[in-house]
């Protein structure tokens, strides 16, 4: 494979990596500070991405420091990204429940 290609799939993969790591944090924040059993949210949460991460790096790394690096640079940029993007989110009105079941904003 050409080594540009290898090198910006490398990147490529680590955009995804955070895109899924930091989306899925603010996804748990979300639904897990609603719920009744938020330690099993935060903690199965944790161990699901670091997972999914860990393995992700071990595959795109594979013994080339190079690649690791470019991994770990797209997998950066998406946290600003996904901070961005949650920011952008923060001020606007989400919809909640209220416990006799009716609708707020």
């Amino acid at each position: 494979m050409n080594e540009t290609l290898s090198m910006f799939l490398a990147w490529l993969a680590g955009v995804v990596l955070g895109a899924v790591f930091f989306g899925g944090l603010h996804w748990t924040v979300r639904r897990g500070s609603l719920s009744p059993r938020a330690a099993l949210w935060f903690f199965s949460s944790l161990v699901i991405r670091m997972s999914v991460v860990l393995f992700g790096f071990y595959i795109v790394g594979h013994g080339h420091w190079e690649r690791f690096l470019l991994c770990l640079t797209g997998f950066l940029m998406a946290r600003f990204a996904v901070i961005r993007y949650t920011r952008d989110q923060a001020g606007k009105p989400t919809k909640t429940v209220t416990p006799g079941g009716t609708d707020a904003t």
